[in-house]
C-alpha cells in the first residue's frame, strides 16, 4: 500500500519537471516556520494584561502558560528587586528583548517563502511551455499521450503546486503576524503598568 502511494507521489513530482522538488522543499520550510510560530505565539490566558498582573500580585495565578504569563512574572521579579523605576524599566526592556525576538522569529522567512513559491511555480511553467513548443516544432509532441494539451497540462503542474504552497502560507502567516503584533503591544503594556506601579510605590514611601 505504501509503495503505491510513493509511486503516485513520485509520478506527480516528475510530471512537473525538476522545479517540483524545490517547490516541495519550499513547502517543507514554510510549514516548519508556520508551525514554529504557531507554537511560540501562545499568549496564555485570554484575560487582559492588567487583570493577569493583579492576579499574579494576589498570588491567585502561579502557572505560566505562554509568553505573556512568562513576561509578567519576569517583569514582576525585576520590579520587586529594583526600587528605581528608571532602572527597572531598562532591566525589563533588556529582559523582554528575548521575547520580542522570539515573537518575530521566522516571520521574514515565512514572508519570503510565500513570495518565492508562486515565482518558482511560474518558472516551472515557463520551462514546461518552452519544452512543449520545442517538441511541437520538431513534431515529437504528437507521439506523446495527450498531445499539445497533455504537454501544457504538465507545464501547469508547477503553477498549481506553487499556489497550493503560497495561498495557505499567506492566510496563516497574516493571522500569525497579527497575533505577533498584538503580543508586542501587550509586552509594552506590561512594561508601562509595572513601571507606573513602581513609581506610585516610590511616592508612597
Amino acid at each position: 500500500m505504501i509503495g503505491i502511494y510513493l509511486e503516485g507521489f513520485f509520478d506527480y513530482m516528475n510530471s512537473g519537471g525538476f522545479v517540483m522538488w524545490p517547490l516541495l522543499f519550499t513547502a517543507m520550510f514554510l510549514w516548519f516556520g508556520l508551525g514554529f510560530r504557531f507554537h511560540t505565539l501562545k499568549r496564555g490566558s485570554k484575560k487582559s494584561v492588567r487583570t493577569l498582573i493583579r492576579k499574579y500580585n494576589e498570588q491567585k495565578r502561579t502557572k505560566v502558560v505562554g509568553i505573556i504569563d512568562s513576561a509578567i512574572q519576569d517583569g514582576m521579579e525585576i520590579v520587586e528587586v529594583e526600587s528605581c523605576a528608571k532602572t527597572a524599566r531598562k532591566l525589563i526592556d533588556d529582559k523582554f528583548y528575548g521575547y520580542e525576538v522570539e515573537i518575530k522569529q521566522y516571520s521574514k522567512m515565512v514572508m519570503t517563502l510565500v513570495a518565492i513559491a508562486p515565482l518558482i511555480g511560474l518558472l516551472g511553467t515557463v520551462i514546461g511551455m518552452i519544452e512543449t513548443f520545442d517538441s511541437l516544432a520538431s513534431a515529437s509532441l504528437f507521439s506523446q499521450t495527450g498531445g499539445i494539451a497533455g504537454g501544457i497540462s504538465q507545464a501547469l503542474f508547477t503553477t498549481q503546486l506553487g499556489l497550493v504552497v503560497a495561498v495557505p502560507g499567506v492566510i496563516i502567516g497574516r493571522l500569525l503576524d497579527r497575533r505577533s503584533h498584538v503580543m508586542e503591544l501587550e509586552l509594552e503594556q506590561i512594561k508601562d503598568i509595572l513601571c507606573i506601579e513602581n513609581i506610585k510605590e516610590e511616592h508612597e514611601v
